[in-house]
């Protein structure tokens, strides 16, 4: 299964006056990966993966006759990414100072008084909650359980808003690595990898191929579902606690994973 893609617009967050945001997002120069969109190949998606190595620092594939080795100038060229900045992996969370998990997601609760045992993404403040849809949908997607938020994602958001640069390169081959081995994990990161068949000049007539749609953006629909309203051109918290309503929602059937209409009310727990 594939991922289903997603896509932030900068001058969306910017019409919002998701100032913030907006500056926190570039200063990790993530703009143009975040931004990309246009046609998807899924069955070359596919191929990629099969035959996908990782040889020294480099991608390899090999899809419809073509090598490619995806080296550190191909990502920056394809998606703006520069392989610089702190390399975070499930083994050296330890290597980000003054990071503790519990008293970090306190810290980001509109009700910081809350008891942090299972916690909705609900609680969160509005830059926190944003980046955290950023984080679990775009920069490190899974295909399903998106009711957790994990340590590791905990810790992106601290970069973030810490403004300390991270390795988007490192994290992005990781979760490739992930997404191979487990099978809760879709293939993430379609439009990327068709950009790379683009850039790799590989044949794509007649191959099938699905365009990114504007549902898949976020707007102003992610935000009134993440339980926040526009008041005097400002972005505030709903009153009352939506996150039960969304978790039943989302828990309802739906094919290939979809919940684009509903990702940004997900209810999450914190994993200790």
């Amino acid at each position: 299964m594939i991922n289903n893609p997603k896509v932030v617009c900068f001058d969306w967050l910017k019409s919002q006056k998701l100032d913030n945001v907006r500056r926190l997002l570039k200063d990790q120069s993530l703009r143009k990966f975040l931004e990309m969109n246009g046609n998807i190949y899924p069955d070359l998606i596919r191929v990629f993966y099969t035959n996908l190595k990782f040889e020294g620092n480099n991608l390899v594939s090999h899809v419809k006759g073509v090598d490619m080795e995806i080296t550190y100038d191909v990502w920056t060229e394809v998606a703006g990414l520069k392989y610089s900045g702190l390399r975070i992996n499930k083994g050296n969370l330890g290597a980000v100072e003054d990071f503790n998990k519990v008293q970090y997601y306190k810290s980001c609760l509109k009700n910081q008084n809350a008891q942090v045992r299972t916690c909705s993404v609900g609680g969160l403040r509005l830059d926190e909650r944003l980046l955290a849809l950023i984080v679990t949908w775009i920069l490190t997607p899974r295909g399903s359980n998106h009711f957790v938020h994990t340590e590791e994602n905990l810790v992106y958001i601290y970069c973030i808003m810490k403004k300390i640069r991270i390795n988007w390169i490192h994290i992005i081959k990781e979760h490739m690595q992930k997404a191979m081995r487990l099978s809760d994990y879709y293939y993430p990161y379609a439009v990327l990898i068709s950009k790379f068949l683009l850039y790799f000049e590989v044949n794509l007539e007649d191959e099938t191929s699905e365009l990114v749609k504007s549902t898949q953006e976020m707007n102003n629909g992610c935000l009134s579902k993440m339980g926040f309203t526009k008041i005097g051109g400002k972005w505030i918290s709903k009153d009352g606690d939506h996150g039960a309503v969304e978790q039943d929602a989302l828990m309802s059937p739906n094919p290939r994973g979809k919940l684009e209409d509903l990702a940004a009310g997900c209810v999450c727990c914190l994993v200790v």
